[in-house]
């Protein structure tokens, strides 16, 4: 299969993004819940703690962590994800979350040191090698020192990936460009002085598979369903 070259074209005139109704919308799945709940044990931002949820789609961890933070700052590729999450935004409560259209390799509207925590969820598995060792050195350049990256990634690895990228059950996903493994993540945070605070793997959301995974994820790599890591800016 030719691999197709995904731009920002691709996210503003696919149907990647599909109109939500109302915020909650992205808050109760069990898919979403797990996301959230898995993405807050590896860190949950503070009352006193600027955000940034890099790779923003809809907004759905803004939405998620709004409450619980000073400010939160949502930032997506695609100006239709930002269009829909500001239709969401304007009939939510709340009033400490924005959202910018721009390239997370240089978010020029963002000063450098402003942030306690960035989070990036399902967000690198989207990004070619290149640009992502750019989106880590903004990364970077955005953080306080000391401050938080939360990052969570699909493990290429799991046998759901396996399948899907095989389009054996599943479909493939052709906005994942490019699977970074465990070592390859920790080995671009370490060039750039991060300190690892957290590297684990973490089972996926299906009920009863989901044990089976957290039993066998230590030895077979196949049931290894996500990559969770925390890592502090020096």
């Amino acid at each position: 299969m030719k691999q197709i070259n995904v731009t920002k074209k691709f996210y503003d005139e696919s149907n990647y993004f599909a109109e939500v109704k109302v915020y909650t919308d992205l808050l109760t799945s069990r898919f979403q819940q797990y996301r959230i709940i898995n993405v807050k044990k590896i860190y949950s931002p503070n009352p006193k703690e600027r955000v940034l949820d890099l790779g923003c789609a809809l907004g759905t961890f803004c939405f998620a962590l709004a409450q619980q933070c000073k400010e939160i700052i949502g930032v997506d590729y695609s100006q239709k994800a930002i269009t829909i999450a500001n239709k969401l935004l304007a009939n939510s409560p709340f009033r400490n979350i924005k959202f910018i259209c721009s390239d997370a390799q240089a978010i020029e509207e963002l000063p450098a040191d402003s942030f306690d925590v960035i989070i990036s969820a399902d967000l690198f598995e989207h990004l070619y090698p290149n640009t992502f060792e750019k989106v880590l050195d903004e990364c970077k350049r955005l953080l306080k020192q000391g401050g938080k990256l939360v990052i969570w990634t699909p493990h290429q690895r799991h046998i759901i990936e396996i399948l899907k990228n095989r389009n054996i059950i599943l479909k493939k996903d052709i906005s994942h460009v490019h699977y970074k493994s465990m070592d390859y993540l920790l080995t671009n945070l370490q060039k750039r002085n991060f300190t690892i605070l957290k590297a684990y793997y973490v089972e996926s959301h299906l009920p009863i598979w989901a044990n089976l995974e957290r039993l066998l994820m230590p030895v077979l790599p196949i049931m290894r369903r996500r990559i969770a890591i925390l890592a502090k800016r020096e």
